[in-house]
């Protein structure tokens, strides 16, 4: 089992950016993949970046590709979302949530596929 902790949500201003951060602990080892959801209220968790945690691979939805990008840092040990040109449709809840076994590629951002999950940091983005 893997503990996943984020941090790096808040505020921010539409077209402003905000970095957040997973730091992944436990038997990070068996870690398939790390990816990055958001849930707004009233609405289904959806999932918006994944990361192939051995080769660094990423996934997007159509929601945020070009806008955001999903790292590791090899250093701080831990997956980032920085996030650009954010607006009030990215507000939401945003979890990181960690895999252990091979995901097909059209399931990369299902949450089905993934079993260990944090806690969740608040994004807001004012207009």
């Amino acid at each position: 089992q893997v503990q996943l902790v984020e941090s790096g949500g808040g505020s921010a201003q539409a077209g402003g950016s905000l970095t957040l951060s997973c730091a992944p602990s436990g038997y990070t080892a068996g870690i398939s993949y790390i990816a990055w959801f958001r849930q707004a209220p009233g609405k289904e968790r959806e999932g918006v970046a994944a990361l192939f945690y051995g080769a660094s691979s990423t996934y997007y939805s159509d929601s945020v590709k070009g806008r955001f990008t999903i790292s590791r840092d090899y250093v701080k040990k831990t997956v980032d979302l920085q996030m650009n040109n954010l607006n009030a449709d990215d507000t939401a809840m945003y979890y990181c949530a960690a895999a252990h076994l091979s995901i097909p590629y059209a399931s990369r951002l299902s949450v089905s596929e993934y079993s260990d999950w944090g806690q969740g940091t608040q994004v807001t983005v004012s207009s």
